[in-house]
């Protein structure tokens, strides 16, 4: 039996739709081998669906809250074994993504960072964390489906 790994997906959420905030996930899951599962920090959050311009958190959804979000994103970053982070487009920083590619540098999981030349995330911490920073979303695909392929 191969081996089945574990792929982070870190990117913007807040002030997004909900759409936005999965639809490049779903894309980036699709592309997949059967080795690699997409993990998404938006599973089983179904309910924001009609959001426009998703907030921080919600009180009201245990999943969603604050300590909520942070538990559950933490141990994703924890049991994966790598993540791919999406800032293309990014027009503020994202606190959340950022804290992920933290999380994931002190674990030594690899990271492939997608975003433009002159993006918003391009700080020297993140660039230097970051194993992979490529121009687009099937090029991280392409980096992460390289490095999680256990054979030649």
């Amino acid at each position: 039996m191969e081996k089945e790994f574990l792929l982070y997906l870190a990117g913007p959420i807040l002030d997004c739709s909900y759409n936005e905030s999965i639809d490049w996930r779903e894309y980036v899951s699709k592309k997949l081998p059967k080795h690699i599962k997409g993990v998404s920090p938006m599973r089983g959050k179904e309910f924001l669906s009609k959001e426009q311009k998703l907030k921080g958190s919600y009180k009201e959804y245990p999943v969603a809250t604050q300590k909520g979000i942070t538990c559950r994103d933490r141990m994703d970053v924890t049991r994966c074994d790598m993540i791919l982070v999406n800032f293309l487009g990014a027009d503020k920083i994202s606190v959340g993504s950022v804290m992920e590619i933290a999380w994931a540098d002190i674990l030594r999981k690899p990271i492939v960072v997608a975003m433009e030349k002159e993006n918003i995330h391009s700080h020297a911490m993140i660039r230097e964390v970051s194993g992979f920073i490529v121009s687009d979303l099937d090029e991280a695909i392409k980096v992460a489906i390289a490095v999680l392929s256990p054979t030649l």
